[in-house]
């Protein structure tokens, strides 16, 4: 005979595990990822890792259903923050509740999520779903937003179009519906060396770049000028 499936974790026994692995922003997140896959591969979950240039750490993209266009992405990092010179009065990587709190790093931030997430995972896995569930668990949010790109880029580009992401950040329980969004890039401004008592001849580099910071200055400005959502603060 075969041997039963292994009874459902609940989110509270899922944050457990997942808060013991000292995940922080420098460290592997590999052992994390090789646990929740174990935990959700006898739901049928179909699995893509985006593993990071130097193969330590890995984005991890999570199937349950049908493989079909559509469904739902849950999307969390896995990475925490560090708790190096942090007044803990217990062991920050081993969970305990004290007055009904689950305290442990990441607890809120985010794991919490991420346990909701795999728990939610084993309660829709037995039903005939018509659409799919995603799973997205990244890598190195706290540290600028790094890892994620390779997934999102993939995610963008499958033809699996999820109709919904709901990302998991700490809000009070409250849903936000609505964030800012950012655009990073990078710029190099190259001179042509000369004496400054003949600046026609030569390039001065900070010169040119000062006129780049001021135009960047100007867009700012036809932003506060242009689309507002009245619940940001600023709204625009």
């Amino acid at each position: 005979m075969s041997a039963p499936p292994a009874a459902p974790l609940s989110a509270k026994a899922a944050l457990a595990r997942l808060i013991a692995f000292p995940t922080v922003s420098a460290a592997s997140n590999l052992d994390l990822l090789n646990w929740v896959e174990t935990t959700l591969a006898p739901l049928g979950a179909r699995f893509r890792r985006f593993p990071s240039p130097d193969g330590t750490k890995a984005n991890l993209f999570a199937s349950i259903g049908p493989d079909a266009p559509g469904g739902l992405v849950l999307s969390g990092h896995t990475d925490v923050v560090p708790t190096a010179g942090q007044d803990w009065t217990g062991d920050p990587f081993v969970m305990r509740e004290e007055n009904g709190r689950l305290i442990g790093r990441g607890a809120t931030d985010m794991k919490g999520f991420l346990a909701c997430c795999i728990a939610a995972a084993q309660s829709v896995a037995t039903l005939p779903l018509v659409k799919p569930l995603h799973l997205a668990f990244s890598y190195d949010e706290e540290v600028g937003c790094t890892g994620v790109w390779p997934m999102a880029e993939w995610l963008g580009g499958s033809g699996l179009s999820p109709q919904l992401a709901v990302i998991g950040e700490p809000s009070s329980l409250q849903v936000i519906d609505a964030h800012k969004g950012g655009l990073i890039g990078w710029a190099t401004v190259t001179g042509k060396p000369g004496h400054s008592s003949q600046p026609d001849r030569y390039v001065n580099a900070v010169m040119v770049a000062g006129e780049l910071i001021a135009f960047i200055n100007g867009l700012r400005r036809e932003f506060a000028a242009g689309g507002r959502h009245e619940g940001l603060d600023p709204p625009y």
